[in-house]
């Protein structure tokens, strides 16, 4: 069974009709008897990262996240939920976020300017819409895909410095964080449950994780 975390953010009925779509056993749940007894867990999220972290912690499921990742158990971020798996983010200020993956997340738009690109800010924030990803270190969750292969994202703020867990990337004006992962923990800045049948095979993936030895 998966779970899905219910911390009050994040699209849960499409993402719960796709992983049923895959035959997945899937629970949305905020209690943390239920994320503990999963065999895998999801953290979704929208909006803003300093309201999710918020709620998360206010509801005590930010601990059993981290528990579940301290055991093992095949953990994925979705979107902001991916945000979140890192130290910190500089949405509007600086927010700490769960601390188990090396990185933080910025602007994009800072990104581009750091690299001197788009220098006149031409290019639309957020990235909405449909891009290829390129692999750049092999990974579970490709099994089922190829590079090249288009799914969905929307977001102003990537992941940066996280060179340790970057499994494959996305260009939008510059090289952008797509999809993380180290060990058990794993994440996807675009909307897996979103992006057809291309998702539906990640997520696939995802399920067929197990619980690694800790």
């Amino acid at each position: 069974m998966t779970a899905i975390v219910d911390y009050g953010v994040g699209n849960l009925f499409s993402l719960r009709c796709s992983l049923e779509a895959i035959g997945e056993s899937v629970e949305v749940s905020s209690d943390p008897e239920v994320i503990r007894k999963a065999d895998r867990v999801i953290l979704p999220g929208v909006g803003a990262f300093a309201d999710a972290a918020a709620r998360l912690r206010d509801s005590g499921l930010d601990q059993t996240v981290r528990e579940a990742a301290r055991e093992g158990t095949p953990l994925m971020g979705i979107c902001l939920g991916m945000q979140m798996l890192f130290e910190k983010s500089l949405e509007y200020g600086e927010h700490e976020g769960l601390g188990l993956l090396e990185g933080t997340v910025r602007p994009i738009r800072d990104i581009l300017q750091e690299q001197g690109l788009d220098p006149e800010g031409r290019l639309k924030i957020p990235q909405m819409g449909w891009n290829a990803l390129r692999f750049r270190k092999d990974s579970p969750l490709f099994r089922y895909i190829r590079e090249g292969d288009f799914v969905y994202f929307v977001h102003s703020y990537a992941a940066a410095g996280c060179e340790e867990s970057l499994l494959a990337d996305t260009e939008y004006g510059a090289w952008l964080t797509a999809c993380v992962g180290k060990g058990n923990v794993t994440g996807c800045q675009f909307h897996p449950e979103k992006s057809g049948s291309v998702g539906l095979r990640i997520l696939k993936a995802f399920c067929e994780m197990e619980r690694s030895a800790t």
